[in-house]
């Protein structure tokens, strides 16, 4: 456990030798967000209620959607992972007392740390310039079923982009191409852009069969009050079957690349 927590504390100083691309990273989810919140606020000037949603309900979403994709989606240090493969640079872990996808994950922890303290700081700001009435929850059971999602969605994230980095096991020229793809149709469909439950009825039901509502839309609507009661249980432990389904497939797939992995570098 030591030689990890190791690993946190050299990940979050190494955090700070590429300021800038944290820099343009923050700007980024900053411009993102102003966009959404500008799109609802437009709709909402002639609209009291869309979707379902009122105007503090909506923009309470845009809200939460900068946290919650600040602790689950947000720059992944773990974009290394197929860059590493496909070079041959995975030997070099191969040969240490450490578990590779533990690296990583204690890795994307530390970047989810800092970008996260960032995060808060930016809401703060964000909320004093637009003064939107934000929807917070008094119970402490929503609070603490939000806390527990948000955690499992992070591990059911991390897994989702190593086994999409994995591919460069079997196309080492491809070691960002179609990885960078599926994060970013991941991204969407987890309702990183707008909520789930505004689509047909039938794709909303089709996506509850797939680990992405629970990334960022379940745990927003825990947040928010969409979800309450028996409902946050189901959700939270059909969030832990996920985390169970794609560890072993992560293994899985894991084992698989280790079979053909060469080490030779592109």
């Amino acid at each position: 456990m030591h030689k990890y927590f190791t690993v946190f504390i050299v990940s979050l100083q190494n955090e700070f030798i590429y300021r800038f691309n944290f820099i343009l990273w923050r700007v980024r989810n900053i411009l993102r967000f102003l966009m959404t919140y500008f799109l609802w606020s437009g709709i909402f000037i002639a609209n009291t209620s869309v979707f379902g949603y009122s105007q503090n309900q909506m923009l309470t979403y845009v809200f939460m959607v900068l946290i919650v994709q600040t602790m689950v989606l947000s720059a992944p240090s773990s974009d290394n992972i197929g860059g590493e493969i496909g070079n041959g640079d995975l030997s070099n872990y191969l040969v240490k007392p450490v578990s590779y996808l533990k690296y990583w994950f204690t890795r994307d922890v530390a970047s989810k740390t800092l970008n996260f303290i960032f995060a808060v700081f930016e809401i703060i700001l964000l909320w004093f310039l637009f003064r939107p009435v934000i929807i917070f929850p008094t119970n402490f059971a929503v609070i603490l079923g939000f806390l527990v999602s948000l955690l499992l969605a992070t591990v059911i994230y991390y897994l989702l982009s190593a086994c999409a980095r994995f591919v460069s096991f079997w196309a080492p020229e491809n070691t960002w191409g179609l990885a960078f793809l599926v994060l970013v149709m991941i991204e969407i469909l987890a309702g990183g852009i707008f909520p789930l439950n505004i689509l047909p009825a039938s794709i909303y039901q089709l996506l509850q069969l797939t680990p992405f509502p629970y990334l960022v839309f379940f745990p927003i609507s825990i947040f928010s009050g969409k979800i309450i009661g028996l409902e946050i249980i189901k959700v939270l432990l059909q969030s832990a079957v996920y985390v169970a389904i794609m560890v072993w497939f992560t293994k899985f797939l894991w084992k698989k690349g280790m079979m053909v992995y060469q080490s030779s570098g592109k």
